[in-house]
């Protein structure tokens, strides 16, 4: 089974966000992946993820206005696919 870490930024400002999240993209375990709130989409960060080899879906928040879903690229699937990322 995978696990979410959740990461709300929605309340900071910039570079803050990008800062945080690569920092727990580095320190995600093989069954993790992240839900990254925000206020709005972080279009630089997509990018980013791909050179690092991750894979991401943006959808409408519930906590935040936009959820980016961030898991693994070598993952078969999306974590959406495998279980309720929002638990």
């Amino acid at each position: 089974m995978v696990r979410a870490r959740i990461l709300d930024v929605s309340g900071l400002e910039p570079p803050q966000p990008m800062i945080l999240v690569l920092e727990l993209l580095r320190s995600l375990a093989p069954d993790e992946y992240v839900v990254f709130r925000h206020r709005h989409e972080p279009r630089p960060l997509y990018p980013i993820l791909g050179e690092l080899g991750f894979a991401w879906r943006v959808r409408e928040g519930r906590a935040a206005p936009i959820e980016v879903v961030i898991w693994p690229a070598a993952w078969d699937r999306g974590p959406e696919d495998q279980q309720d990322p929002r638990g």
